[in-house]
C-alpha cells in the first residue's frame, strides 16, 4: 500500500505543493518538445511527398550542421556559411532526385525505404571525410542566457528554438494547404502515376521537397549544434522524433509540433517527479513506451489520416 501511495499520489501531493517549479518543468518541456519537432517536421515533409519514410532525416540534419561549422571553421561568415550551407542542401536535394529517386519511380515503398538507409550511411561516411568526426562548438550568436520571469527560470536559446520551430510550422502549414506546390505534393503521395497523368512533374516536386526537408534539417542543425555541440551522436535525435511522429502522425505539420510539445512535457514530467522511484533516467525511455501505449488507441496519431481499406 505504501509503494502504491509513493507511485500515485505522491507525486500529485509534490506538484500542488510546488506549482511554481511544476510550471518551471512543464515550460522547459515545451521547450524541449519544439526542439525534437524540429527533427520530425523533416520525416512528414518526405513522407507526406513520397509516403516513404526517410531513414536519412537525422543524417541529413548532422551533414547540415557538419557542413555549416565546417565553413565557419575555414573563415567563412556566418551569414555566407548559412547560405552556402542551404545551396549544400538544395544540391543534395537535386541529387537525390536525379541518382536514387528516379530510377525508383513507382517501386515499392519499402524499396525507396531501404534507399533512404544507403544514403544515410553514405551521408554519414561522406560528412565525415569532408568535416572530420570530432566534436565541434557551434556559435552563430543565439543568445543563451538564463533569467528569471515572475519566479521562472528561463533560458533565452529555448525562447528562440521555439519561436523558429513556431515560425517553420506556420510557414509549412501554408505551403503544404494554400499553394499549388503544396497540393501538388499531397497528389504525388496518393499515387505517383495518377500525378503524372495530369501533368504533375513528379521529379519537380520531389526537388522541392527534399530542398525544403534538408533546410528544416538545417534549422534543427543549428538548434541541436549550438545546444550540444556538432558530433555525430547528433545524427541519433533522429529515434527520439519517431515517438514524435507516432503520437502526432506521419503526414501532419501540426501533429509533429503537437507530438513533440507532449512528448517534451512528459519526459521532463516523468523524470522530476517519478524518476527518483524508479532509479532515474525515466526520460531516456519513457517516449517510446508512451508511443509504444498510444498505438494501441490511435496507430494513426493525434493528427493522421485513417486508412480504411476494404477486401
Amino acid at each position: 500500500m505504501e509503494m502504491l501511495h509513493a507511485f500515485f499520489v505522491a507525486p500529485f501531493q509534490e506538484m500542488w505543493e510546488f506549482p511554481l517549479f511544476l510550471a518551471e518543468v512543464v515550460i522547459n518541456g515545451l521547450l524541449t518538445g519544439v526542439m525534437y519537432s524540429l527533427v520530425a517536421l523533416g520525416f512528414v515533409l518526405i513522407f507526406k511527398a513520397s509516403g516513404v519514410f526517410n531513414f536519412a532525416q537525422g543524417v541529413m540534419v548532422l551533414f547540415a550542421a557538419l557542413t555549416l561549422v565546417g565553413l565557419m571553421e575555414k573563415g567563412v561568415p556566418v551569414w555566407l556559411a548559412l547560405i552556402l550551407t542551404m545551396v549544400v542542401m538544395v544540391a543534395l536535394a537535386f541529387a537525390v532526385e536525379r541518382f536514387m529517386l528516379r530510377p525508383l519511380v513507382n517501386q515499392e515503398h519499402i524499396i525507396l525505404f531501404m534507399a533512404t538507409i544507403g544514403l544515410t550511411y553514405f551521408l554519414e561516411g561522406f560528412g565525415e571525410t569532408l568535416w572530420g568526426s570530432n566534436v565541434k562548438p557551434l556559435d552563430v550568436g543565439i543568445p543563451s542566457a538564463s533569467f528569471d520571469f515572475h519566479g521562472l527560470l528561463l533560458n533565452e536559446f529555448d525562447l528562440f528554438a521555439a519561436g523558429i520551430g513556431a515560425a517553420l510550422v506556420a510557414g509549412l502549414a501554408i505551403f503544404f494547404h494554400k499553394t499549388p506546390v503544396g497540393r501538388a505534393l499531397r497528389a504525388v503521395a496518393d499515387d505517383h502515376q495518377a500525378a503524372m497523368s495530369v501533368g504533375i512533374p513528379l521529379r519537380t516536386i520531389w526537388i522541392i521537397v527534399w530542398s525544403v526537408a534538408g533546410i528544416v534539417a538545417m534549422v534543427a542543425g543549428i538548434m541541436w549544434g549550438a545546444k550540444s555541440g556538432v558530433q555525430f551522436s547528433l545524427s541519433l535525435i533522429a529515434l527520439k522524433a519517431l515517438p514524435v511522429l507516432i503520437l502526432g502522425g506521419f503526414t501532419s505539420v501540426p501533429g509533429a509540433i503537437i507530438g513533440g510539445l507532449i512528448i517534451g512535457v512528459g519526459e521532463k514530467v516523468a523524470e522530476i517527479y517519478w524518476g527518483p522511484l524508479v532509479g532515474g533516467a525515466i526520460e531516456n525511455w519513457f517516449a517510446y513506451v508512451l508511443a509504444l501505449v498510444f498505438l494501441f488507441f490511435r496507430p494513426q496519431g493525434l493528427f493522421g489520416e485513417r486508412i480504411i481499406e476494404r477486401v
